[in-house]
């Protein structure tokens, strides 16, 4: 009974993959899947990810499972999401519910089918995973970017900071503007400097008034005489 069933099963599965199913032995064959997975902007020309699904009967097939393992085409594109070494175990477990649910009857195509989409879900999550990745850290590099134009959070300790430095800058810049005006008008006058006026002290020590003088140095009149005396600086 069991060997029948194998036969009819075989037949089906070459009209529905001719050109995918090669036999192996004679109870047993490989069936190659090419997966359909969504471009991820990043290689739209990278060809698509296959798989070999290895099959093979038990005498008693289908009442149990037949025996499956998951390989690459020696030459075949690897994609970046999908690495069998790591992966397959994972997707023969997911054969599993199927196995269970059709034991009894001719199984493979619906197993075809099932590694097939769990496969491309696999890689699907990956690709979306390493995009989402991809626009945390492309946020996170938005943000630092925005926090150098923002800069700090003004409160009002910092304000009144930034206000009194601001006053002290701005008086600063005004007393030099000042201090370049007066050097511009002093050129335009010629250049002459200052006369400077002797002090009673200076004439004393100069010789310039005599001893009867000396008392009248500190009073207005001799601030008015000696202001007539000039020197240069």
């Amino acid at each position: 009974m069991g060997i029948e069933e194998q036969k009819e099963e075989r037949e089906v599965l070459d009209s529905i993959f001719p050109d995918e199913i090669t036999d192996t032995s004679d109870n047993a064959y490989r069936i190659t899947i090419t997966l359909d997975i969504p471009g991820d902007g990043h290689d739209e020309d990278a060809e698509p990810p296959v798989l070999w699904l290895n099959v093979a009967y038990p005498d008693a097939y289908p009442d149990v499972g037949p025996h499956l393992d998951i390989s690459a085409p020696p030459n075949a594109p690897k994609h970046p999401q999908l690495d069998l070494g790591e992966d397959k175990a994972q997707l023969l477990d997911t054969l599993q519910p199927t196995i269970e649910d059709n034991l009894g009857m001719a199984m493979v195509f619906t197993l075809v089918t099932t590694l097939k989409e769990a496969a491309e879900v696999l890689i699907s999550d990956r690709i979306r995973q390493a995009d989402e990745a991809r626009e945390i850290l492309v946020r996170e590099k938005e943000e630092e970017e925005n926090r150098k134009f923002h800069g700090t959070l003004v409160n009002r300790e910092r304000f009144l900071e930034w206000r009194e430095r601001f006053r002290r800058e701005m008086e600063e810049k005004e007393r030099k503007a000042r201090e370049e005006e007066e050097a511009e008008e002093k050129k335009k006058r010629g250049g002459k400097p200052e006369e400077k006026r002797l002090t009673g002290k200076q004439l004393w020590e100069r010789g310039l008034v005599g001893k009867g003088d000396e008392e009248d140095l500190d009073g207005e009149d001799a601030v008015a005489a000696v202001g007539k005396l000039k020197v240069d600086g």
